[in-house]
């Protein structure tokens, strides 16, 4: 397990707020296999987050290294 740095926190704080306005960001992509399921880069890290249309609910799945992120939850 890893600690993220303050500045890799605070960037990644600064993009999940910035889906409130906007879920679907330059970059953002849609995770194959999964209904909802999107990711963002954020430098070094991924954020892994679902979208639910009908009501505009963003969850927050996984934030991660991009060597750890994917693991086998998202692959099928």
């Amino acid at each position: 397990m890893y600690k993220i740095s303050r500045k890799d926190v605070s960037k990644i704080l600064d993009a999940v707020a910035g889906l409130a306005e906007n879920p679907h960001p330059v970059g953002s992509r849609k995770l194959r296999n999964s209904r909802n399921n999107y990711r963002i880069r954020v430098g070094h890290y991924r954020v892994v987050y679902s979208i639910y249309q009908n009501i505009l609910i963003i969850e927050i799945v996984k934030v991660g290294h991009r060597k750890d992120v994917y693991d086998k939850f998202f692959r099928r």
